[in-house]
């Protein structure tokens, strides 16, 4: 497995005439080597791997990492140059969306005044992209824990608990069921403050008759889940139940749409237009999904300005959404992999409107 995917670096190795790629991005480093530690280098060339990392996670990555070698240094910097000089390398790549400038000034005064450093984006950018049946039965294995601890925590849905207490509730039940570490920061948003597509979970109470939306994802295993549930209290505004219906068509005409060879826009444009037709279109500003994996936001995206196409394995979110401020917001998000004719719903939660005792 790690061979097929180093030899997706060598075909970049060819196309730009590089002699290696120092890689420094975690996901990156994890996907090529194994390595699931916080502080590390790999430097893929035509010949082999090396993987290079501080004496914290030595014995770590002895036991985790497939690399040729496994090197320690003192700090990155160091240790990249000097394997870079060990092996007489002229022309090496390096993540452009990753490797911060100031490390990147380093690594230019240290190495060989001759060393050309060749900033990669769009060569790398899809390398995570197209996951694997393994990839995809892990993730799928965490969107089950999702609908698992839903379903605890449901009975706490009433008018009384506070947004952070049910988040808190949420990820506890995750973790419970072997989640390593929440996907990201819970958005619990009720009422008014539904309006914001990243409402992080407050001290606000939930009131009777308003909105919940429900954010949330978990990572097992080093994959990510991640998905919205938005659920009534009562009888919310008539306004807002409108929206539901909208944003859950939506919703549902985007997963239809979506096979291999769709431009990612077009899904895009397909739930757009209908909530623009329904007069929402103001209220829906941000793009319809992303990819994930390894990192909860990663390679594709699905909004107006993608260039990306589908492919068959792609794990993308679909997630149309509408926010009216003083009102409330409604967002619906599943993950699905794209398949041979179509795609296949991952997360398992229910997404038609419930409403919960106000």
């Amino acid at each position: 497995m790690m061979a097929e995917r180093l030899e997706k670096i060598r075909r970049v190795l060819d196309q730009r005439e590089l002699d290696a790629v120092l890689f420094t991005h975690a996901a990156n480093i994890r996907y090529l080597c194994g390595f699931s530690g916080s502080e590390g280098a790999l430097i893929v060339d035509r010949q082999g791997s090396f993987f290079l990392t501080d004496s914290r996670y030595t014995t770590q990555a002895r036991r985790e990492v497939e690399a040729d070698h496994v090197v320690e240094y003192r700090t990155m910097v160091e240790g990249a140059v000097a394997g870079l000089r060990e092996r007489g390398f002229r022309k090496v790549g390096f993540e452009a969306d990753h490797l911060v400038f100031s490390r990147l000034e380093k690594l230019r005064c240290q190495s060989a005044p001759d060393l050309e450093w060749v900033p990669l984006g769009s060569e790398i950018r899809p390398l995570r992209g197209v996951k694997s049946s393994r990839e995809v039965e892990i993730i799928r294995a965490a969107a089950l824990l999702n609908a698992e601890a839903f379903e605890e925590i449901q009975a706490m849905i009433r008018p009384g608990i506070s947004e952070r207490r049910l988040a808190l509730e949420l990820e506890f039940a995750l973790k419970r069921r072997g989640g390593e570490e929440k996907a990201f920061d819970f958005i619990v948003a009720s009422g008014e403050r539904g309006a914001m597509p990243h409402g992080l979970a407050s001290e606000k109470i939930l009131g009777a008759d308003e909105m919940i939306t429900i954010d949330f994802g978990i990572r097992r295993h080093g994959y990510h889940s991640d998905e919205t549930v938005t659920v009534g209290l009562g009888r919310p505004p008539e306004r807002l139940m409108q929206a539901y219906d909208v944003v859950l068509t939506a919703h549902d005409l985007a997963v239809k749409c979506l096979e291999p060879g769709k431009s990612l826009k077009e899904v895009d444009a397909v739930a757009r237009e209908h909530i623009r037709s329904h007069g929402f279109g103001e209220f829906f500003g941000h793009g319809l999904g992303h990819g994930v994996g390894l990192e909860v936001h990663e390679f594709p995206v699905l909004s107006p300005r993608s260039e990306d196409v589908a492919v068959e394995g792609m794990v993308v979110t679909i997630e149309p959404g509408i926010y009216i401020f003083g009102l409330g917001g409604i967002r619906i998000e599943d993950m699905v992999v794209v398949t041979a004719d179509g795609c296949e719903l991952l997360t398992t939660i229910p997404k038609s409107y419930r409403s919960f005792a106000g």
